[in-house]
């Protein structure tokens, strides 16, 4: 039996994932969890084989969660299921040890054959997210541009993104200017709109 570990903060979706999950013969939910925090708590303490991750959970993300179980339990597989489907998001996903990536449109039949190929050594990618984090090219964003790009995403002053980042207003005003112009925009409302897009933040 291949143990699985669950975390998305939405209760009818996690419900359906594990009634969906049930159904293999070959697959046990063995927990499920809420928040991040709860997620790496629980692999801590049931080391399952696979970590189902939402990529938007309310404390930790899941990026973040999958990094610290590839450091802690590397006979954990980490799989990020997402209805935020993002080339950026996948190469950061990538780069923290997840080993499968997709959408929360796949099958019930794709999803339990992400697992497997995961829990057996592979990879998953969705394809058409694959294509797409290869059209799309890296991100032009240094880490800190993309830390104070995502500051201003809901609308903070100047003064406020700069308290909050530790940084001088002028300092944060460089960054804003710089990543508006690496993105190709006007102004910094529109570079976190390209960001976000391309989930470079």
């Amino acid at each position: 039996m291949i143990g699985i570990l669950l975390a998305d903060d939405e209760h009818l979706i996690r419900g359906a994932l594990v009634a969906l999950l049930r159904l293999e013969e070959d697959l046990e939910v063995v927990g499920e969890a809420a928040t991040g925090a709860a997620a790496l708590s629980m692999a801590r303490a049931l080391r399952p084989d696979v970590v189902l991750l939402d990529l938007q959970l309310p404390d930790l993300d899941g990026i973040t969660v999958a990094r610290s179980i590839a450091a802690e339990m590397p006979t954990s597989r980490t799989v990020i299921v997402t209805s935020h489907g993002r080339p950026g998001y996948l190469k950061r996903a990538l780069a923290a040890g997840v080993r499968g990536f997709l959408p929360k449109t796949v099958s019930a039949a794709t999803l339990a054959a992400a697992v497997r190929n995961v829990h057996a050594g592979g990879r998953y990618v969705d394809p058409e997210l694959a294509a797409e984090a290869i059209s799309s090219g890296d991100s032009p964003l240094t880490v800190r541009e993309a830390d104070v790009l995502e500051l201003a995403a809901d609308g903070a002053p100047v003064e406020e993104i700069a308290q909050r980042a530790a940084l001088s207003p002028g300092t944060v005003r460089n960054y804003l200017s710089s990543a508006s112009a690496k993105v190709g925009a006007l102004n910094r409302h529109e570079a976190v709109r390209i960001a976000q897009r391309y989930g470079w933040i």
